[in-house]
């Protein structure tokens, strides 16, 4: 049923003091988690590759080692959503309408409703990084996983891990850990340490307090020592933190590192279309997007995500 006159009753009187219900938006937040491109296909998909391992020793007059196993190890999938909201509004509800600048016919807010479900899509990425998609596909495991798989053959451990066996919460230990971890726990795709730091702390409105003590103190955060506060210089540096009140738990925090992987891809960008029915006189309105949020390799991100 199409917005009627009965929906704005109080709207066709004059007399009325204001009309509200339009209120400020949070600005945009996935654009400081996600690298940004645009997709011309109905799925991407992103190749990890495998390149060579650790020179061997080689005795006087001795074979070379050879190592013919470089190639594609993972495959990422990518597969884009398509996102569409609308409302029919009668005619004498445009016509008898007295506060058309309060309560526009032609725009009941698509646009926030919009931003802020593509606010949820990115979160969702985090939300849910402890759950393996099968969709994504890549090395086979979750996001945030303690045992993802290292191609055979290569000169590191079998696994590696961007979250710790136990998960903890955020403090000026386990935030200083979780940076060391990123610089000399993450290998490449054939077992060589790479070279990697956290740059940004990503958390949740409940941690604000514990994040602001942890990156802005002078001194060592929690002490009376006169130690310096090492959190912004060790292993890196993190200096800044990104806040995202669209994540379903208050418990976990992520630490953004320097590598590429959190990826949002634009395949149409959002657009509103208009038209009147012949045959009701209604006013249609629909708005219309298409996109995903995503991941292709998870050493973009380090996560704790404690349930208490």
């Amino acid at each position: 049923m199409a917005i009627n006159v009965a929906a704005i009753r109080d709207l066709l009187l004059p007399g009325l003091r204001g009309v509200v219900g339009e209120y400020k938006q949070w600005p945009a937040i996935w654009p400081k988690l996600f690298d940004q491109g645009k997709s011309e296909l109905s799925q991407e998909r992103t190749a990890s590759m495998r390149f060579l391992p650790l020179a061997q020793l080689k005795t006087d007059g001795g074979q070379t080692a050879f190592d013919n196993n470089a190639g594609e190890a993972f495959v990422y999938n990518q597969l884009h959503t398509g996102i569409g909201l609308g409302y029919a509004i009668t005619r004498n509800t445009i016509s008898d309408n007295l506060y058309k600048a309060q309560f526009r016919p032609s725009n009941l807010g698509l646009q926030r409703s919009f931003a802020q479900t593509k606010e949820i899509y990115a979160a969702a990425v985090f939300n849910n990084a402890t759950t393996y998609d099968t969709t994504v596909g890549g090395d086979g495991v979750s996001l945030l996983n303690t045992a993802h798989p290292l191609p055979a053959g290569g000169s590191g451990p079998a696994t590696w891990a961007n979250t710790p066996t136990t998960q903890v919460d955020l403090n000026e230990t386990t935030l200083l850990n979780g940076m060391i971890a990123i610089q000399t726990g993450l290998y490449d795709n054939a077992g060589l340490r790479m070279m990697a730091t956290g740059k940004v702390l990503v958390i949740h409105p409940n941690n604000e307090p514990v994040a602001i003590r942890l990156i802005r103190a002078e001194l060592r955060p929690g002490t009376a020592d006169n130690d310096p506060n090492v959190i912004p210089s060790v292993a890196g540096g993190i200096s800044e933190y990104v806040k995202n009140v669209f994540f379903t738990s208050p418990f976990p925090w992520y630490i953004k590192t320097d590598q590429p992987g959190l990826l949002y891809l634009e395949r149409e960008p959002f657009e509103i279309d208009m038209q009147v029915d012949f045959t009701t006189d209604n006013l249609l309105v629909k708005g219309w997007e298409r996109y995903s949020y995503n991941y292709n390799d998870p050493r973009s991100i380090w996560g704790s995500t404690p349930t208490s």
